[in-house]
């Protein structure tokens, strides 16, 4: 990877698709464990695509680009959420027409090999807090270490695990709610 850095970085356009093809299965899984939604994942990602392509030159560490672009995807996406905080949808004032809020046909398909994420561990994973869901999703569905988990969150590595520990407690305790067959006294 480090050397499509290098030639996309030169300007071989060409590099620069390779890279995020590479990268785009990491980027929705981030962007919709985050907004939890199809249509504002697309958005974020698109806009980290066009930021990550205005800025690919100031990266000056071309091993570090995965960490960088979901950097990037995740301040969009948290942007996002804050825009959204200010506007009420008209899901929220007419009624929704499912518990998404969209109707079937307008869901979009994850892309090829996210099917692969266990359903319920998704549903599950909607019903926690962001801080937790997001740090779960780079640990467990991305596979990161805790260090690249810091250093994309930017904050301290003792912190990231305090969040997991926090985040596998709370996903158990749902679990269990929503499986008491396997609780044992």
């Amino acid at each position: 990877m480090k050397s499509l850095v290098k030639r996309a970085q030169r300007g071989d356009d060409q590099a620069f698709v390779e890279l995020i093809e590479e990268n785009k299965q990491a980027m929705y899984k981030v962007a919709v464990g985050i907004l939890k939604n199809d249509f504002d994942a697309a958005d974020a990602i698109q806009q980290s695509i066009l930021t990550c392509y205005e800025k690919l030159k100031e990266l000056k560490k071309a091993q570090y680009f995965k960490t960088w672009l979901l950097r990037i995807l995740i301040n969009n996406c948290n942007q996002m959420l804050r825009e959204q905080k200010k506007v009420v949808g008209i899901e929220d004032y007419y009624g929704a027409e499912d518990t998404k809020g969209k109707k079937a046909e307008e869901k979009i398909a994850a892309p090829p090999g996210a099917a692969t994420i266990n359903e319920d561990f998704l549903e599950l994973l909607d019903q926690m807090e962001q801080q937790y869901r997001v740090i779960l999703i780079l640990y467990y569905v991305e596979e990161m270490s805790i260090r690249e988990i810091s250093q994309i969150l930017q904050m301290n590595e003792n912190t990231v695990k305090t969040r997991l520990s926090r985040g596998r407690g709370v996903y158990k305790k749902l679990y269990l709610k929503e499986h008491p067959e396997f609780q044992f006294e």
